[in-house]
């Protein structure tokens, strides 16, 4: 692909709809695609954190990951999560999500067990020799291990399929240094950000757009930041971002995450139903006072800030 090409714009790591048994709700996701392409997000990514990806079955990820791409039907790239535990299942996720038309994989670094900066080189060095589909390098250091500068730096300048890199660490200063390094060797490479609570200044300093989770309850709002960015309406973005910022915190104290992620789409008026994860009674008792305190807060958020 060409410069123009790379990955831009908000994605959104869209939670899955689940019935009352706890299966996947092929229809609600459906209709949660079609909802989340006409409040305006550039692009779906099924099988991130916010998806609970680690919850379901690997074939349970493949399925949403053949509904997403069917339901969006060309109407905005999806951006495919394929972590698995291992290497050689992550392959063969990259391989079945080419195949049924994904656009890109994210994946991220190994997780769990403690890897060096040389065993997670090593890891996407065998991906990038192998993979079928563009990849992106998903950091998320509170969860798995980091992928450090001198690696993505070298992954880069050695793997053309591997094309951009999805930070949620939040850290400013190294997104900058990434920048630096890596562009002008590969301009077609793209950063996004994963921190909704940085995502105007990392568009400031030049990242090409970001993968968050407040996408998926408000995309009015991250769509604004990223159309007035776009404009160079920085003063315009600055109370935008604040009220993206107050909603990413409400979302995450709510309850364990991504749970308070799922309230906040049902307080968009989208059923969800519950979370892979068992709940305490007294918590899920609480489910419909904490979508309606949502509700307000997301209307307020709104208000004003979607010309």
């Amino acid at each position: 692909m060409s410069e123009p090409d790379r990955l831009r714009g908000i994605f959104c790591p869209n939670v899955v709809p689940l019935d009352a048994a706890g299966e996947i709700d092929e229809g609600g996701l459906r209709a949660y695609v079609d909802w989340l392409i006409d409040h305006g997000v550039h692009g779906l990514y099924p099988n991130g954190s916010t998806g609970e990806f680690t919850r379901f079955t690997a074939d349970e990820r493949r399925r949403i990951i053949e509904i997403v791409v069917e339901q969006a039907a060309g109407r905005v790239p999806v951006l495919a999560g394929a972590a698995e535990a291992n290497v050689r299942e992550t392959l063969r996720a990259c391989e079945h999500y080419a195949r049924v038309g994904a656009d890109a994989v994210a994946i991220v670094s190994p997780y769990y067990y403690s890897v060096s900066p040389e065993g997670v080189w090593a890891y996407f060095d065998e991906i990038g020799r192998n993979t079928p589909i563009d990849v992106t390098l998903y950091n998320i250091p509170m969860f798995a291990s980091p992928i450090d500068l001198p690696t993505i730096r070298r992954l880069a300048g050695e793997h053309a399929r591997i094309r951009a890199i999805k930070d949620s660490s939040g850290d400013v200063p190294a997104m900058m240094a990434m920048i630096d390094a890596v562009r002008p060797e590969r301009p077609d490479f793209s950063f996004m950000t994963g921190w909704d609570s940085c995502l105007l200044p990392m568009l400031l300093l030049g990242c090409d757009g970001g993968t968050n989770a407040t996408s998926g309850v408000a995309p009015e709002l991250t769509r604004k930041l990223f159309d007035l960015v776009q404009a160079g309406a920085n003063e315009e973005a600055r109370p935008v971002q604040a009220r993206i910022t107050q909603l990413f915190d409400t979302l995450f104290a709510e309850a364990d995450f991504p749970e308070g992620f799922r309230l906040g789409v049902r307080a968009r008026g989208v059923e969800v139903g519950p979370g892979r994860t068992p709940r305490a009674a007294d918590a899920r008792a609480e489910d419909g006072a904490r979508v309606a305190a949502l509700k307000a807060i997301i209307e307020e958020s709104l208000v004003g800030a979607i010309a």
